[in-house]
């Protein structure tokens, strides 16, 4: 059994990376496609609060359904941005990623590099081109 796990979104790019950097270092991780399999209130909660980040930064901002629901206007309170997290999953931002050395939003998708257990096992390049790591397995500055 894998102790890292991806909350993951397979059309995105930066999830795409982000799985792929995980695999990189020679680990399987459990992925969660949120969309189709989303997390419920307790587990959405207990992620965000181990980012350690504000619950504004976990949604998408930039989904249609953010807008159309009003969640940009001002005193919109945590409970009501997970209550629409819940109810349109779409606007979790991802990928999430928990390791036994944290949990982080991994946007940028290099990120996860900080989290990981163990070292990438050779070079890594992004689907944009931007080398992320070297073929010793080192992070590129």
């Amino acid at each position: 059994m894998t102790d890292i796990t991806i909350y993951h979104n397979p059309k995105c790019g930066t999830s795409r990376n982000t799985l792929a950097m995980i695999r990189n270092s020679g680990i399987e991780p459990l992925v969660i496609e949120y969309l189709k399999t989303p997390p419920n209130r307790a587990t959405l909660q207990a992620l965000i609060a181990a980012t350690g980040q504000p619950v504004i930064d976990a949604v998408r901002t930039k989904e249609a359904v953010f807008t159309e629901l009003g969640l940009q206007a001002p005193g919109v309170t945590d409970a009501q941005l997970i209550d629409a997290m819940l109810a349109h999953p779409i606007l979790i931002n991802r990928p999430i990623v928990v390791t036994p050395l944290g949990t982080r939003l991994c946007r940028p998708s290099e990120q996860v590099l900080d989290i990981l257990p163990a070292p990438q096992k050779g070079a890594f390049t992004k689907e944009d081109g931007e080398a992320v790591v070297n073929a010793r397995g080192a992070r590129v500055a």
